[in-house]
C-alpha cells in the first residue's frame, strides 16, 4: 500500500486483476481465466471472491508489507553483527558465515551480506576481469598439476616472512600446499616429494618461468654434445628423470587456477592462522595440514573422467636420489673434490675421473660414482704452507738483466761489437 486509498500493484497483479474482472463480468469463464494467468480454477474462484468483497485490493497478497513468519529474531541479528565487528571485522560474508556457525549462529552468506550492507559495514563489490580465451580442464585427476610459490605476509607480522608452495589439480581443484622460508630448488623438490607421497606422480606440471623452474644460463659443451636445446635447472632435471612433462607458462593468467587459489588462501588461511595465533613456520604447517581436507571437500569438483592418472611409486624406489641437487666434479690428483668452497677427501680408490655430488633434501651430502656411494671426509681446514722451508727453485731462476743492459736499450743492434751479422 502506497498510502490511504491508494493501491500499488505490480504489473503481474494488474494483469491478473484485468483477467479476474473479465471473469466477474462473465466475459470469460473462470476455467479460461485460470489458463490465461496460470492458476487452477479453484484459485481463480478464490480471487473472484476476494475482489468482489474487497475491490481491487483483493488481488494483493495479505502478507505484503508484513515481516515473514520465518524471519530470524532481532536478537540473533544484533548478536551476529556485534560478533562480526568484534571478531571478524575484515572477513568476507561467506567466510564470516562459516565462522559464525562455529560460534553457534547459523546463517546463510547472503543473509549475513544483506545485514552487513544494511548496517553500512560491507559494500557491494562487482568483479570485472579482462576477457580471455577459456581453456578446458583436463579430463582426469593427476593429468596436470599447476604449481607455484606465493610470497605474502602470511603471519601478518607475528612471525617471519614465508612462501607457500601450492599445487592444484587442473581437473578437480584438489590442492596441496606447504610453507617454506623461500622459493627455491630445495623447497620445490621437498614440496613435490610430499605431493608424490600423498597422491602419486602426476603426468605433467604447469609452472612459470621462475629461475627455480627454468634455467637462464647458457648451454655447456657437454650439454650441447648431449643434444640439449636448452639448459635444465635442477628441478627440471629431476622431473625429467621422473618422466614428468614440464609446461612453462608465459603469463600469470595462463596458470590462473593456482593464482586464484592463492587469492583464496590469502583470505581464508591468513584469517584462520590469525584466529589460532600462529607465529612460526612449524605452526603454520600444522594449521595448513588441518585446513586442506576441509578446503578440498568444499571446493573439489568432479572430473570428466573418474580415472586417477597419478603413478604410485613402489617402496623400493629411491626418490631421494632424484629429488636432490646434483653437481658433477672432477677428482683432483690428491683424491679430493670441491663444492661451494668446501673440500672433501675421498677415502677410497675411484676408477672414474668424475663423480656426482648429491645434496639430499635432508641436508646430507653423498658422493656417487655411478650407483656406488663413496666414503669421504670433509677437510675442515686446508694445511698452511711452512714458511721455514726455503724454496730452492729461486736459485735456479735466470738473473734479471740490469736497467742499463743492452737488451733494455733501444740501440742499433747491427752496430753492437759482439753481434755477428750472418750473411744471407
Amino acid at each position: 500500500m502506497a498510502g490511504k486509498g491508494i493501491i500499488e500493484m505490480s504489473l503481474r497483479e494488474l494483469k491478473r486483476l484485468k483477467v479476474i474482472q473479465e471473469a466477474i463480468d462473465k466475459h470469460i469463464t473462470q476455467n479460461a481465466a485460470g489458463m490465461m494467468i496460470g492458476l487452477s480454477e479453484r484459485q481463480v474462484r478464490r480471487l473472484v471472491k476476494a475482489v468482489r468483497a474487497e475491490g481491487d485490493g483483493g488481488i494483493i497478497h495479505k502478507y505484503r508489507g508484513r515481516p515473514s513468519n520465518r524471519r530470524i529474531p532481532e536478537k540473533i541479528k544484533a548478536r551476529a553483527i556485534a560478533l562480526y565487528k568484534r571478531k571478524y571485522p575484515d572477513f568476507g560474508p561467506t567466510l564470516a558465515s562459516e565462522k559464525l556457525s562455529e560460534d553457534g549462529i547459523t546463517l546463510s552468506a547472503e543473509c549475513l551480506r544483506r545485514w552487513l550492507i544494511e548496517a553500512s559495514i560491507w559494500q557491494k563489490r562487482r568483479k570485472r576481469s579482462e576477457h580471455r580465451r577459456w581453456r578446458e580442464r583436463k579430463e582426469c585427476f593427476g593429468q596436470m598439476v599447476q604449481m607455484d610459490g606465493s610470497h605474502h605476509d602470511w603471519l601478518e607480522g607475528r612471525g617471519p616472512e614465508l612462501v607457500l608452495m601450492g599445487y592444484i589439480d587442473d581437473a578437480t581443484n584438489t590442492i596441496f600446499a606447504r610453507f617454506y622460508d623461500y622459493e627455491g630448488t630445495i623447497p620445490a623438490m621437498d614440496s613435490f616429494s610430499r605431493y608424490i607421497r600423498k597422491y602419486g606422480l602426476p603426468q605433467s606440471v604447469y609452472l612459470d618461468r621462475h629461475t627455480t623452474y627454468k634455467s637462464t644460463r647458457k648451454l655447456t659443451v657437454s650439454e650441447y654434445a648431449q643434444g640439449l636445446s636448452a639448459p635444465l635447472s635442477q628441478f627440471e632435471r629431476a622431473l625429467k628423470e621422473l618422466g614428468v612433462e614440464i609446461i612453462h607458462a608465459y603469463s600469470p593468467q595462463a596458470k590462473g587456477r593456482v593464482e586464484r587459489l592463492f587469492g583464496v588462501l590469502q583470505d581464508r588461511l591468513v584469517k584462520e592462522m590469525r584466529l589460532r595465533g600462529t607465529k612460526t613456520k612449524e605452526e603454520a604447517n600444522e594449521v595448513i595440514e588441518e585446513y586442506l581436507p576441509g578446503h578440498n571437500r568444499k571446493f573439489r569438483t568432479a572430473a570428466v573422467n573418474s580415472a586417477d592418472m597419478h603413478t604410485r611409486l613402489p617402496k623400493y624406489f629411491n626418490l631421494s636420489r632424484i629429488l636432490c641437487k646434483k653437481t658433477e666434479r672432477t677428482i683432483k690428483g690428491d683424491n679430493t673434490v670441491a663444492l661451494d668452497g668446501r673440500l672433501f677427501q675421498i677415502e677410497e680408490n675411484v676408477p672414474a675421473k668424475k663423480v656426482i655430488l648429491e645434496e639430499r633434501l635432508d641436508g646430507s651430502l653423498h658422493i656417487m660414482a655411478g650407483d656406488i656411494g663413496l666414503k669421504y671426509k670433509e677437510i675442515a681446514e686446508r694445511p698452511k704452507p711452512d714458511k721455514t722451508i726455503v724454496d730452492r727453485r729461486v736459485w735456479n731462476r735466470p738473473p734479471i738483466p740490469a736497467k742499463n743492459h743492452p737488451w733494455r736499450r733501444d740501440d742499433d743492434w747491427s752496430k753492437h761489437p759482439k753481434r755477428r751479422i750472418y750473411p744471407y
